[in-house]
């Protein structure tokens, strides 16, 4: 190799280093904010840890529903991003129901003793006591008009039920039979990796072809969620729709063993 060779090499090299750096250090794209008035005295008012961009992804979803199949929501907590939920599906005309669970369970007491917040005197299972009123009360506020059918149930034991097709009393104290597809599922329940995969897995057994899927904190590095995401890639049957700041899919193709 002659020396003018070797440089005009070298310069390549250099940069393709250059431009693969440059792409590592560029800022991830900014994150696209639903504005309206209501949805910001919502998330005033009504308790709830919700990423604004996640507020963008769900009209994009309910905007886009291939059916009028049941909306999941896995995790409810007090009820704001439920309650935004059906604030887009009155504004987009979508008759979905929503379906949701939550066990309310932040903390298991050890060996049978009260376990308390902090140095507080208020004990783990009063705060979960509280915070699954607060959602009642803030589901009756804000969606009167379209109240969501709300299951006291850990994600595992909620699908178990589902697949089985059997009426369950909600926390409202009305009867729903839930099984059947599922058009849009947002997943924010346990974000360890084990249950976020079994969420999916569940979810992906039941969602239509043109659903969606979104899944909360899917880029923090803190929890399991993000683990996950290249594996909703590898199955081929998902299309990323947006990143905002967290992972949305589309399923584009059914199943093989599920029939979905």
């Amino acid at each position: 190799m002659n020396q003018a060779t070797k440089t005009s090499s070298t310069r390549n090299f250099v940069a393709r280093a250059l431009h693969k750096a440059a792409r590592m250090i560029d800022p991830p794209p900014p994150i696209a904010y639903l504005e309206d008035e209501y949805l910001t005295q919502l998330c005033f008012i009504n308790a709830g840890i919700l990423e604004r961009g996640n507020i963008h992804s769900f009209e994009v979803a309910i905007s886009h529903l291939p059916s009028a199949a049941p909306i999941l929501e896995i995790g409810s907590f007090c009820g704001l991003s439920t309650n935004v939920l059906t604030y887009l599906k009155k504004k987009h005309g979508a008759v979905n129901p929503i379906i949701n669970c939550d066990k309310w369970e932040f903390q298991k007491p050890i060996d049978g003793s009260p376990v308390y917040v902090g140095q507080s005197p208020i004990r783990i299972q009063d705060l979960e006591r509280f915070a699954r009123d607060a959602y009642i009360r803030n589901i009756r506020m804000f969606s009167a008009e379209d109240l969501p059918y709300t299951f006291e149930m850990t994600s595992d034991e909620f699908f178990a039920v589902w697949r089985a097709q059997e009426p369950r009393s909600d926390v409202l104290g009305r009867t729903y039979t839930l099984g059947g597809p599922l058009s849009f599922c947002f997943v924010d329940g346990n974000h360890t990796y084990e249950y976020v995969k079994r969420d999916f897995l569940n979810c992906d057994a039941f969602l239509e072809v043109g659903g969606f899927i979104l899944f909360d904190d899917s880029t923090l590095l803190k929890d399991g969620v993000y683990k996950l995401m290249p594996e909703v890639v590898a199955t081929g049957r998902y299309k990323l729709i947006a990143m905002n700041p967290y992972h949305l899919f589309q399923k584009i193709e059914r199943g093989r063993q599920n029939g979905k």
